[in-house]
């Protein structure tokens, strides 16, 4: 068989064999998407002792080697870009209210794990090459691996062979260490979320419940009430005169007068014993209630005996996006009331100067002529929410990859940092997905509907995970952990991945109470890994809530992740005093 075929036929057994091995729970807890970095491991080793594959030489990548890296790289693209667009548009928000709390968390992950490989160093377990390369492969992070082994190999040019044979300066070194630790980086990750759910009996439903209960402050958790129009002070004057209607925190969806249904606007007015239906947060319905009357106890509906009706019309039109509701004059024009605007799964009370976004739902009461022609107007056009296009994808990732090609020189380091293939992309996705129909006048629709997010992101995390374990099974993984230093490796990996991430995973959880979900995603930012946040996304329907916590995270995490191996190696040099 010849190569492209065979390496797609070892893939698919891998991610097939991964998949059925990731859906084995016990208690409500597996492995989900990260047993495919195991099946690929074992598909590897069998692929290299039946079929001869393998990966790497002395002279370096085989053709197999480079296929495979190249299909592994653009699967991690496509992962990264997918989280990025979910994320966009609430990104910045979430940075605001939690992100210095989660870096902070970070940031003491990163301290923690580059003092334990420091130690084991010092007291004589491993040396500078393998300290750095299990470093990078317990924190999962491959640019680390890429600056750790530029810098062995910068610091060995300018150092004797004596001294650079002496503290470890071998650069082939630092790929099978990192190959050792990086299984468990993994593992590490995935336990630490199953122990912090399973010690403090952590309820997923109800986490991800106070996830959106978190996203909703500052816009109040939207309520109704029938209010009996009673106070003589109010007979004649206008909607708008009742407490809350000028400040836009109310709407008034419906009058029930006698007998007939009416559809309000700001300017009708009320009489004795109109019942008024209002909308709007708890704290701004109760001083209009005792403003103007008091509970009805009747209860009117528009589902009989009534022209009226409600429905949800979805904002698809482009000439419309980004324009402002009041603007459009939709209820002057159609007698229709809109009582509220839901955005990414969060209800707002309907500002006159609040700027539409595609996928906006807005709730309309009117008759059923005047609804049909205000969704026209908005587009209301459903199917448009389930198209994927193309063009601004590869836009992003184009955009995203120049992105992640800039190189950051850092003073006194040989090799410049970058966000790379990873951090460029997401970045980008999150920048388009929030700025960029501003950017584009409206020309290009980067929002993505739900099912196409999900097979991009899941296509892509399978592709990389399913091609890192092919190629550590195929490169010795077996071998060097039987017979070679992979066992020591693999132990101190093991150190350095779970301590930290078991501290500050109870810490932030107990004490900085931040939501599950969201520490979840936290903690896999934290090794910005990729697999792990996969893991974390299956916990729960909505991934958002761990999506957001990796991507708060993942930007300061990557610089300071792949700056980390190379003060490591500074600091071990000077200790040495060569």
């Amino acid at each position: 068989m010849s190569t492209i075929p065979f390496l797609t036929l070892a893939i698919a057994v891998a991610a097939v064999v991964g998949i059925l091995l990731g859906e084995i729970r016990y208690r409500g807890i597996g492995l989900g998407i990260g047993g495919v970095l195991f099946s690929g491991i074992l598909v590897g080793h069998f692929c290299h002792e039946w079929f001869g594959l393998t990966i790497r030489t002395a002279e370096g990548l085989t053709a197999e080697g480079s296929i495979l890296g190249y299909v592994q790289e653009f699967g991690l693209i496509l992962f990264v870009y997918a989280i990025g667009v979910q994320v966009g548009p609430s990104f910045f928000a979430s940075l605001r209210s939690m992100g210095a709390k989660l870096i902070g968390w970070v940031v003491i992950i990163i301290v923690m794990g580059c003092s334990i490989a420091l130690c084991l160093h010092f007291i004589g377990i491993v040396k500078i090459d393998a300290m750095v390369g299990l470093y990078s492969g317990a924190i999962t992070n491959t640019p680390a691996l890429g600056a750790a082994t530029q810098m062995i190999n910068d610091m060995k040019s300018v150092m004797s062979p004596e001294n650079a044979a002496e503290l470890g300066f071998d650069s082939f070194v630092v790929p099978s260490a990192y190959a050792m630790a990086y299984p468990f980086g993994v593992c590490g990750i995935l336990l630490t979320m199953i122990l912090i759910r399973i010690m403090f009996r952590v309820s997923i439903e109800e986490a991800g419940r106070q996830y959106m209960e978190m996203k909703s402050q500052g816009h109040g958790n939207i309520e109704t009430a029938n209010v009996t129009v009673l106070n003589p002070e109010f007979v004649g004057k206008t909607i708008e005169d009742i407490p809350g209607f000028k400040e836009e925190q109310l709407v008034c969806s419906r009058i029930k007068r006698g007998d007939e249904l009416l559809v309000p606007h700001l300017n009708t007015k009320l009489e004795q014993n109109d019942i008024v239906h209002l909308v709007g947060p708890r704290e701004a319905i109760d001083p209009a209630i005792a403003a103007i009357g008091k509970h009805a106890e009747s209860v009117f509906t528009t589902t009989r005996g009534t022209n009226k009706i409600v429905q949800r019309i979805v904002v698809t039109n482009r000439m419309v996006i980004g324009k402002e509701l009041g603007s459009l004059h939709l209820e002057e024009r159609f007698d229709i009331v809109t009582s509220r605007l839901l955005r990414a799964g969060v209800q707002f009370i309907p500002s006159q100067h609040m700027k539409l976004q595609f996928g906006d739902s807005l709730n309309i009461i009117g008759t059923k002529e005047h609804i049909d022609a205000a969704a026209k107007v908005i587009g209301n056009a459903s199917g448009e929410l389930h198209k994927v296009a193309m063009l601004p994808i590869f836009i992003g990732l184009i955009l995203g990859i120049l992105l992640g090609s800039i190189p950051i020189p850092v003073s006194g380091v040989p090799a410049p940092m970058k966000l790379g293939i990873a951090g460029g992309p997401l970045v980008m996705a999150i920048l388009l997905s929030r700025f960029g129909e501003q950017l584009t006048f409206n020309r290009i629709r980067w929002y993505m509907p739900a099912a196409g997010l999900s097979a991009l992101r899941e296509i892509g995390i399978t592709l990389f995970l399913s091609i890192v374990g092919i190629c550590a099974g195929a490169n010795g993984f077996w071998a060097t952990l039987t017979q070679g230093d992979g066992l020591t490796w693999l132990l101190c990996g093991t150190l350095v991945t779970f301590i930290p991430l078991f501290i500050v995973g109870i810490l932030a959880y107990k004490i900085s109470k931040v939501n599950y979900l969201v520490l979840c995603g936290m903690i896999a930012g934290s090794m910005t890994d990729p697999p792990a946040l996969a893991f974390a996304n299956g916990l729960h329907s909505n991934p958002e809530a761990s999506s957001l916590g990796y991507a708060t995270v993942y930007p300061v995490t990557m610089f300071l992740r792949i700056l980390s191996p190379q003060v490591m190696i500074i600091i071990a040099v000077l200790v040495a005093g060569v």
